[in-house]
């Protein structure tokens, strides 16, 4: 049975959290982006909370994100990395979680390059557990600030046509999106070469309303959402592309496709973006590009799910 609203222990994943529930959370991030609108940027409604950020991956927005939204609520956070701690030794991951409880901490925000680790984490935590990023597996608060982007500069989420194109076969964070949107009532078409989308029956079978397409130009014409995913190198080399030129040709959002775009058409991009590869500069500073609004609404949603969950 799906806790009520704000009744969560912990946020692992998008799959078992109804409409209701992320319609309660995206209010709470509107509330939340108000106190970010303000003078002074914080609220006494962590105080004496202790939240550690147990980050095992590099990151920049999420980590840095979860900070500022620590802070604004007046937690008293602490930056975990696995480079420098007894991880170095051997600790295990659980050893590890239950040293942090030991020291007091009521939040752990873990980013793990192995899927299922936060699952792990709050197994052996008393307290809550937020999953921010979790191999190929999951990225729910990514989902989340998506979400609310979308919501908060379409008015709605409901019957709107999000493409999400490029590696969708590694992505956590369209895993997470596909649970949200699709939850949200948004009609989600995957686009991406054959060897960087996997078995299309994968997809079908968990989510059977999406939309399987390996053409980027066909996917656009009634787009109301785009969001690109970033390529890594790494796909090249393992051969599922045969160059980045040749991807970018078929599936990038160039000069050419943010022309034929509506003007109302969003253009996203989860970041760290590789431009002139799946997103040229000229779609990065277009008037309908909401990329810069993403981060800054992913401090808004973690404070949002911070605060619920510390309730």
């Amino acid at each position: 049975m799906t806790p009520e609203p704000g009744r969560r222990r912990h946020v692992i994943d998008l799959d078992d959290v109804s409409a209701e529930e992320i319609e309660a959370i995206l209010e709470t991030t509107a509330s939340m982006k108000e106190v970010l609108s303000r003078e002074i940027k914080q609220v006494p409604a962590l105080r004496g909370r202790n939240v550690v950020n147990m980050f095992y991956e590099e990151s920049t927005r999420t980590r840095i994100s979860f900070e500022l939204a620590a802070r604004a609520l007046s937690a008293n956070i602490v930056n975990f990395t696995a480079r420098g701690s007894s991880v170095e030794k051997g600790e295990s991951l659980v050893d590890t979680v239950r040293t942090l409880q030991a020291l007091g901490a009521d939040i752990i925000v873990i980013r793990h390059s192995q899927a299922g680790a936060p699952y792990l984490a709050a197994h052996h935590f008393r307290g809550a557990v937020i999953n921010a990023g979790d191999g190929r597996h999951a990225h729910p608060t990514q989902a989340l600030l998506d979400l609310f982007t979308i919501r908060e500069r379409r008015g709605q989420i409901r019957d709107l046509n999000v493409v999400i194109v490029g590696d969708i076969l590694h992505s956590r964070v369209a895993r997470s999106n596909l649970w949200g949107l699709t939850r949200m009532g948004a009609r989600v078409t995957l686009c991406a070469p054959p060897t960087l989308l996997g078995p299309a029956a994968y997809w079908r079978a968990t989510w059977p309303e999406v939309v399987i397409s390996h053409h980027f130009d066909t996917a656009l014409a009634d787009a109301d959402v785009v969001m690109a995913l970033r390529i890594q190198k790494e796909r090249m080399q393992a051969g599922l592309l045969p160059s980045l030129r040749e991807y970018s040709r078929a599936y990038a959002l160039t000069p050419e496709r943010l022309e034929r775009l509506g003007a109302q058409t969003l253009i996203m991009h989860p970041g760290p973006m590789n431009e002139g590869v799946e997103i040229w500069p000229e779609a990065v500073v277009a008037p309908n590009a909401v990329i810069e609004e993403q981060v800054t609404n992913g401090v808004a949603v973690r404070m949002a799910l911070l605060y619920r969950m510390a309730g």
